[in-house]
């Protein structure tokens, strides 16, 4: 099994798990949430240490040690992204297994449960045609006061949306152009999305243009953008006349 193949298995096999416990009626809300965190983050750290003994492994729910650091291949996963979203019996809050090689976001898969799909680097897929007025996916509680500004500035669409996965994956499904994130953000928030953006042909950077870097000691990453490649440039642009 390939990297890749054993990304997106594990994306979907967690899937089921967190729905199992949804739809088991035992729990709501908060303590839903936390329970399926664990269960999930149980289940994927156990796979990957049996499947990648060698490699390094950072995730949101378990705690952090040096180990990785001196690793060259790094599991980056986060075992419900958007648990709010999860815990209300949303559809858009997803599941990130990626894996980092050199600080770069080589492969991964996202898993969205809520509608049945698991969308991974290996299996790219045609950019859908972009609408002529530009959306942005912002956080449906708290958008992002760059992101509102840019969406002025360029004419564009705010749409609402739960977690960062479900957000990044609206841009390569063709539901968005634009993904303006500044709130900060950590690496398994993005990791396994940028790595299926960026196979997909899309745009993945900092908000400055720089590279998007993974397995630093700090696991805090400021800003984030994804966006079709037509509109990096002008976002960018804008961004940096935000800050000037």
């Amino acid at each position: 099994m390939t990297d890749t193949e054993l990304a997106a298995a594990l994306a979907a096999t967690a899937g089921r798990i967190a729905l199992e416990i949804q739809r088991s009626g035992l729990l709501s809300g908060k303590p839903m949430g936390d329970a399926a965190d664990k269960a999930v983050n149980q289940f994927l750290v156990h796979a990957i240490r049996q499947a990648r003994p060698d490699d390094g492994l950072l995730s949101e729910e378990s705690k952090d040690t040096e180990e990785r650091l001196g690793k060259e291949r790094v599991w980056i996963i986060d075992p419900i992204d958007g648990t709010r979203e999860y815990s209300e019996a949303r559809s858009d809050w997803a599941i990130h297994v990626a894996l980092a090689v050199g600080g770069e976001p080589a492969l991964g898969a996202v898993g969205l449960p809520g509608i049945d799909l698991v969308l991974r680097s290996d299996r790219p897929k045609p950019l859908a045609a972009a609408e002529e007025r530009p959306r942005l996916v912002v956080s449906r509680t708290r958008p992002a006061k760059e992101a509102v500004e840019v969406a002025e500035r360029i004419g564009g669409e705010l749409v609402a949306m739960g977690s960062a996965g479900a957000k990044a994956m609206a841009v390569v499904r063709g539901e968005a152009e634009i993904y303006l994130h500044t709130g900060g953000q950590h690496q398994w928030d993005n990791c396994a999305p940028v790595a299926v953006a960026l196979a997909h042909g899309l745009h993945a950077s900092r908000v400055d243009g720089s590279p998007l870097v993974y397995n630093e000691a700090d696991s805090w990453m400021p800003d984030l953008l994804i966006c079709r490649p037509e509109w990096a440039g002008r976002v960018l642009a804008e961004v940096a006349a935000l800050s000037a």
